[in-house]
């Protein structure tokens, strides 16, 4: 495999390339990097650090509430039904997710194509426990749903319900970078 060049300019040698066609980087640029931490545990491509895991689970989650936060603004606004509303703000907590992903991937020099591939490897499982995770908190809380843009209740309970999703997510993050999946394979990009 060919020498792959990082953001910083610095050229690296690559490691072995994965089912997903992701060449990962040795451990010492990954772990100059915070990323992955090679032979620490974790399977055959090592374990990744916690710190790692948050930073990716923070990167989604930035993603995921900016859909949230707008789907549940249109839809109590517009007075929509509880269904209604949760669809959208699931639909565009995806969108945005995959967006952010998309957009960096894209910076970093891929084709659509292969950005697009790149991103739904990143975040599908990731967004989609932060969805279950968050709606379901969201779902559960008495009044919430039903909670005015005004009340406290509906900014508390989805900042809440966020919280939550990161904790939940981020040890499902860390075991799938460590395995040289989810947000692994965008870090190949960056």
């Amino acid at each position: 495999m060919k020498d792959s060049t990082h953001h910083t300019g610095a050229t690296h040698d690559t490691g072995t390339t994965h089912d997903t066609g992701v060449a990962h980087e040795h451990a010492d640029h990954a772990a100059a990097d915070g990323a992955l931490s090679h032979g620490h545990g974790g399977g055959p491509h090592g374990g990744a650090s916690w710190g790692t895991a948050v930073k990716a689970t923070l990167h989604c989650l930035t993603g995921c509430a900016v859909g949230e936060i707008v789907g549940m603004v249109i839809g109590t606004a517009l007075m929509w039904g509880n269904v209604s509303t949760m669809v959208l703000a699931i639909a565009l907590s995806f969108l945005f997710g995959y967006s952010f992903t998309l957009f960096a991937v894209r910076r970093a020099g891929l084709d659509l194509r292969s950005a697009v591939r790149v991103a739904l490897a990143a975040d599908t499982v990731s967004i989609a426990v932060m969805e279950l995770v968050d709606n379901g908190i969201i779902a559960l809380v008495p009044g919430a749903m039903d909670a005015q843009l005004a009340d406290g209740l509906f900014w508390s309970t989805l900042l809440g319900g966020f919280a939550v999703a990161l904790l939940v997510t981020t040890p499902v993050n860390k075991w799938m970078i460590g395995r040289g999946r989810g947000h692994a394979v965008a870090h190949a990009h960056h």
